[in-house]
């Protein structure tokens, strides 16, 4: 019981942000296909393929190359081991043309999970991440979806990168735990 109050509190403060992403927890998550880098190399990403093989982490950002997408990409890099226990699968999603990708995926991604190109903006839209002060990039928002495709968690800010690690870890945790 303790542990679910420490947990309930941990994501009240971490979403406590100040805003939150549009769609809402418990709905389903807009499938979509998207060109994807990993490691330098490009594939053709599936969510509905990721959602078979366990939970998706799918956060968007602003730009590659940028300062607090390359903190981002970096704290998810090192947060991988634990992801991968959590037989969960992290995308990241930008505006970004793929060539530019390739080379994040492997500089700042440390080729240990994809990034996938959205310079149509169409995948952004679908899961309102538009940056409203710039409607041409992604907010930094951050969603955990559930291998049925629902939402389990949403996350948009902008100023705290590696609070979307934290709260992705957080909520696969719960998600993983025994329930009594």
């Amino acid at each position: 019981m303790y542990r679910r109050l420490l947990f309930a509190a941990a994501i009240a403060a971490l979403t406590s942000a100040p805003a939150l992403a549009s769609l809402q927890v418990g709905t389903n998550a807009p499938d979509f296909k998207a060109q994807a880098s990993l490691g330098g190399k490009v594939f053709g990403f599936s969510l509905a393929d990721a959602l078979k093989k366990g939970p998706v982490v799918l956060y968007f950002y602003p730009a590659a190359f940028t300062k607090g997408c390359t903190i981002e990409a970096h704290a998810f890099a090192d947060a991988m081991d634990k992801f991968s226990a959590l037989h969960a699968t992290v995308i990241g999603v930008s505006a970004d043309p793929i060539g530019k990708l390739q080379q994040f995926s492997v500089s700042e991604c440390r080729s240990k999970f994809a990034v996938a190109a959205d310079p149509s903006l169409s995948v952004i839209k679908a899961y309102d991440a538009v940056y409203a002060p710039h409607p041409t990039i992604a907010d930094r928002t951050s969603y955990v979806i559930a291998p049925n495709g629902k939402i389990l968690s949403a996350l948009t800010n902008m100023s705290n990168p590696q609070n979307h690690v934290t709260n992705a870890l957080l909520v696969l945790q719960q998600y993983e735990a025994p329930q009594h």
